[in-house]
């Protein structure tokens, strides 16, 4: 996926809704369906998958469970691109 499909992903309150969680800790897609109780399992399958394809969450699979996780190293690259336009100290530097 490419950078505004990464965007488009972060746009949904869901999606977003399930990065919150994903921050503190890594969660199989059933402890994020029990703590997002107006979201069908379904639901967040969907989002899941969303978002897996955006690289945003990375999946890896312990036992019988798939656990996911924030991707850092895209939200690294997210911010990395909105600095370019804040005028950081880089370019007052100039």
């Amino acid at each position: 996926m490419g950078f505004s499909e990464t965007m488009k992903a972060i746009a949904d309150p869901q999606r977003r809704a399930i990065l919150d969680l994903l921050k503190k800790d890594r969660l199989s897609a059933g402890e994020i369906a029990s703590n997002l109780p107006d979201i069908s399992a379904a639901t967040v399958s969907y989002h899941l998958s969303l978002l897996k394809r955006a690289k945003l969450i990375t999946e890896s699979k312990y036992k019988n469970f798939i656990y996911y996780e924030l991707n850092a190293s895209v939200f690294e690259e997210i911010m990395l691109w909105c600095a370019q336009f804040t005028g950081g100290s880089d370019e007052k530097a100039k």
